[in-house]
């Protein structure tokens, strides 16, 4: 079949697909490799499907921090005179000496994602905003198969579809929300992905009863919003576990998400892997900081003491059934702990329920025949983050997440972005070099242990 639409003649180093912070970072990287060489220009784009940058915009919620320290940015690990680290977006924004006299690791959720904006503005000839990547495809020359060429489909927000040509692509569409089987989102059921569009939407007075789904930071944050937020409501928090379990931010348990870690994960035996995720699971997932939990803690207690309860923790507790009744939601309940169950009628229920990873067949199609699984049936991943091909394509498919089988905790997080893209980027260039010297390009066959 045909294409329709606009073919451009030029061909990319690399295409980028979503421009959230990891293709923002890889953006950069390969910026500052085109400055270190100008003579030979990085070609580069990258389509975003949003209308703007944006990263978690639904959970900026008031005064909720980072989680990572300032320095993990953009840039900084692989590159500390960087023009876009953190560092000198306060200094562009005359607030370092503010921030410093702060005496804080952690910005603000809010500044750090003014820092991104401010990054992706400075590199903003390079994306395509209000573009979706539809397709991916070996490319033909003259009607022969071009083993070192990729076409990329996008649909444009005016409807339009263009084709371009690359000799690599790097896949960074980010995570997909995750709601319970048979739950569906609409205006009073919500994911936390779009918590604050939804929140914004109601009327605060209509919001009598609320409860939140989930035992990780952002389900504790949103109860937290509620309780400031709605002082006329009831909050529920339900949670399968006990209680909110603490996020160990400690140093030795932190050295999990160093760049070092990464190669003693991918080099490692299955059985180093499962103790990664078996003892260190609780640095990111399922997890609350220690000050928000005192926080709720607190907040119980005082309603207790006062005798005025509204705040409510529903451990051990599971969601079985969601209804819609008239403006409202019915929700039935089951304990875990003696497996009754309960109805809880609330005006607005929301599921921190978590995400899926990044899928690459979602995106490949077809094209996905093309790559090696593992016999877990997940995608083989070189150490460059590429995928490794089965028909002798020469042509480079990077992921920015969906990794964590291979590369570890680090795989979807901001903590080891800046290397990350570095290794792309120098991965794209290396191989750019091979070519263009007539050489093919070395195979790094530890990826079978992947």
């Amino acid at each position: 079949m045909g294409i329709k639409g606009r073919r451009s003649e030029e061909i990319y180093d690399v295409v980028g697909i979503g421009f959230g912070p990891s293709n923002l970072s890889l953006a950069i990287a390969l910026e500052e490799h085109g400055a270190s060489a100008p003579q030979h220009p990085v070609r580069s784009h990258f389509f975003e499907r949003q209308p703007r940058f944006g990263w978690h915009r639904n959970m900026l919620l008031p005064s909720t921090t980072m989680q990572i320290s300032f320095l993990k940015d953009l840039a900084t690990f692989r590159n500390p005179m960087s023009r876009f680290s953190f560092v000198s977006y306060l200094h562009a924004t005359n607030r370092l000496v503010q921030f410093v006299n702060n005496q804080d690791f952690f910005p603000t959720r809010q500044e750090f994602h003014q820092y991104l904006e401010w990054a992706a503005a400075g590199l903003d000839d390079r994306v395509t905003y209000g573009a979706e990547v539809t397709a991916i495809r070996p490319a033909a020359v003259a009607g022969a198969p071009a083993p070192d060429l990729l076409e990329i489909e996008v649909r444009e927000s005016d409807g339009t579809t263009s084709v371009v040509t690359a000799r690599n692509v790097a896949i960074s569409t980010g995570l997909v929300p995750r709601l319970p089987q048979g739950v569906t989102s609409d205006e009073r059921v919500w994911h936390s992905s779009e918590f604050l569009q939804r929140f914004n939407a109601q009327a605060p007075d209509d919001l009598k009863s609320v409860a939140v789904v989930g035992a990780g930071q952002s389900a504790a944050e949103i109860v937290r919003f509620f309780h400031d937020e709605l002082p006329h409501a009831d909050v529920s928090a339900i949670m399968p576990s006990y209680g909110y379990s603490i996020a160990d931010d400690t140093p030795f348990a932190n050295q999990v998400f160093d760049p070092g870690a990464v190669d003693e994960y991918y080099f490692g035996a299955e059985r180093a892997r499962e103790s990664f995720w078996r003892y260190h699971r609780n640095t990111n997932y399922s997890v609350v900081d220690a000050d928000v939990i005192r926080d709720l803690y607190r907040r119980a207690y005082d309603e207790q003491v006062r005798d005025s309860r509204r705040l409510h923790f529903r451990n051990l507790t599971r969601v079985e059934e969601v209804q819609r009744a008239g403006s409202g939601t019915r929700v039935v309940l089951r304990s875990v702990l003696d497996d009754r169950t309960e109805e809880l009628a609330v005006d607005a229920l929301v599921f921190a329920t978590g995400y899926d990873g990044l899928d690459p067949a979602r995106l490949l199609g077809d094209f996905d025949r093309h790559f090696l699984r593992d016999a877990a049936g997940r995608h083989r991943v070189e150490r460059d983050y590429r995928l490794v091909s089965a028909s002798g394509l020469t042509c480079g498919v990077y992921l920015q997440g969906g990794t964590e089988h291979t590369h570890g905790l680090s795989s979807a997080l901001l903590s080891n972005i800046a290397v990350r893209s570095g290794e792309i980027a120098d991965s794209i260039m290396l191989r750019r070099t091979e070519r263009e010297l007539g050489r093919t390009c070395p195979v790094q066959t530890a990826s079978s242990a992947a």
